[in-house]
């Protein structure tokens, strides 16, 4: 691991130390900006860094080791998103308002169509890795997970590519697709099935 990841690992104890931190100011000293400056730090603070970051090092598809290798742009990608893997809450508040959600996971670099229906409770590990159409609805609990990472060679391999779900689909509660899954354009993904890398469902 390179001194670039070890430092970046370090970014989700920032935001949460910097949230709590807005917050007692809040609450000790009420004032109009405490608010605004919470709502940047848990949600427009982790977007620019991870925009920032791909600006400067390519985040290419395809397969690469994580171990005494150069520095992984997937790896210090990752670590702007692990706040709201491990909050899920953060992003949960978003879908309760119509519209939202799909913006927001357009300005991590995603594709999302218009009139797409999210459930409350999904999980969604790398928002630039989606490609989805219009009116697609998703189950309760889907899981996308852009990149797969598995032990080999005593090192870590990883893989990594976009998820595709074309117009009209619709995601079965409990299913979880892998990485390069394509969905076709009104396919039904059966409840609680699991979709290994680069597979297709029609």
């Amino acid at each position: 691991m390179t001194i670039l990841s070890r430092l970046l690992t370090l970014f989700p104890f920032l935001v949460v130390a910097s949230a709590i931190t807005a917050l007692v100011w809040f609450i000790l000293q009420p004032n109009p900006y405490a608010p605004a400056i919470l709502l940047f730090i848990l949600y427009g603070f982790p977007v620019l860094c991870f925009r920032t970051h791909n600006l400067i090092f390519k985040n290419k598809d395809g397969l690469a080791y994580l171990i005494n290798s150069p520095y992984s742009p997937w790896f210090g990608g990752h670590q702007f998103q692990w706040i709201y893997i491990a909050f899920p809450a953060l992003e949960t508040m978003l879908r309760l308002i119509p519209g939202l959600f799909s913006l927001w996971l357009r300005l991590w670099g995603a594709q999302i169509g218009k009139g797409v229906y999210w459930t409350p409770i999904l999980e969604i590990t790398d928002r630039d890795r989606l490609l989805v159409g219009d009116h697609v609805i998703f189950g309760h609990r889907v899981g996308l997970y852009g990149h797969v990472i598995k032990p080999k060679n005593d090192n870590l391999l990883l893989f990594t590519r976009r998820i595709q779900i074309g117009s009209g689909a619709f995601i079965g509660a409990g299913a979880r697709l892998g990485p390069g899954v394509v969905i076709e354009a009104g396919a039904l993904v059966a409840t609680a099935s699991d979709h290994f890398p680069n597979s297709r469902v029609t």
